[in-house]
């Protein structure tokens, strides 16, 4: 591991991570929520393997993001990501509570916002998710609305997902997306999909069908002085899809249970996943794991591009 760059904020680069930016080689940001709070282990770190493995395969270089006791890494080492994929108690961090995690010298895994982040402060300009969180429903009651919408409005960094998660209110997700002028482009689609599934009956703001389109779409918002994100939403493959009709119904139950045990706050979006993948035996998961896998290749094919 190299040495933190900066003795009041200590930030390490793995060796592979220090070596593509001495060179010049495309990075990919990836999350570290989805080991530790989106799967058990050993199914989390096997996920993480493949993505990174996908990401090299496309000609680009992976760099996983955590806090660890208190330093915030841009990369993992194998033991390193091994060691988070099976430690318990570990922060799910955003931007409210990064610089707490640091401060405190605690373990956490970042969240979407949190990733957006680290990525800008290390030079990363693409990141590859899941899903990103939005407007919860029944948000004009709660106003339960992530930060990852806010941070793509704030931080230039694409970010590539399957769309919002579907347990969210998607419509209003993408209204207040709009509102802070954040693109949104669905990639090889006219219509936003909604994370397990490749349909959400909503048309997507914009559509490009090439890495190269999204690559140069960007280069020309920040030669026009444009700030923030941009969502590019990658539709599960088809093959690996769950029908938008069949998720509704599983996710309705999942939210009746949510306000039956009266989940609140950042305990939603994982109990509401687990929820629905004991209701789908586990096929959800698997979905997961594929568009996942779907959207890191297309975020190392983008970083390629930017760098050409």
């Amino acid at each position: 591991m190299t040495k933190p760059i900066s003795p009041l904020l200590p930030i390490a680069y793995s060796k592979e991570v220090a070596s593509a930016k001495q060179r010049g080689a495309p990075l990919v940001a990836l999350e570290s929520t989805i080991i530790t709070h989106g799967m058990p282990y050993p199914g989390n770190i096997e996920m993480a393997r493949s993505v990174e493995a996908i990401i090299r395969e496309q000609g680009a270089v992976p760099a996983t993001i955590a806090v660890i006791h208190g330093t915030l890494h841009i990369g993992l080492e194998a033991a390193e990501l091994e060691q988070l994929a099976k430690a318990t108690e570990v922060m799910k961090v955003s931007r409210a509570d990064l610089a707490f995690a640091i401060a405190e010298r605690r373990t956490g895994a970042t969240t979407v916002a949190a990733t957006m982040i680290a990525a800008s402060r290390a030079g990363i300009r693409v990141f590859a998710t899941g899903g990103i969180g939005g407007v919860h429903r029944g948000a004009e009651e709660s106003f339960d609305i992530s930060a990852d919408l806010e941070e793509l409005a704030r931080t230039g960094v694409i970010v590539v997902c399957a769309g919002a998660k579907a347990i969210l209110d998607i419509p209003k997700t993408l209204e207040v997306l709009e509102t802070r002028g954040v693109p949104v482009v669905t990639y090889e689609s006219e219509e936003f999909p909604a994370f397990w599934s490749r349909s959400s009956g909503i048309s997507s703001p914009l559509s490009l069908n090439s890495p190269a389109a999204i690559a140069n779409f960007q280069t020309v918002r920040e030669q026009l002085g444009i700030d923030g994100g941009m969502l590019v939403a990658n539709p599960v493959p088809e093959a690996d899809e769950i029908a938008r009709e069949e998720m509704e119904i599983y996710i309705e139950r999942a939210l009746d249970s949510a306000e039956r045990d009266e989940v609140t706050g950042k305990a939603v979006t994982p109990y509401l996943l687990s929820t629905i993948f004991d209701l789908t035996d586990g096929q959800s998961l698997k979905t997961n794991i594929a568009l996942v896998e779907n959207n890191a290749r297309l975020a190392a094919e983008i970083a390629v591009a930017l760098g050409e």
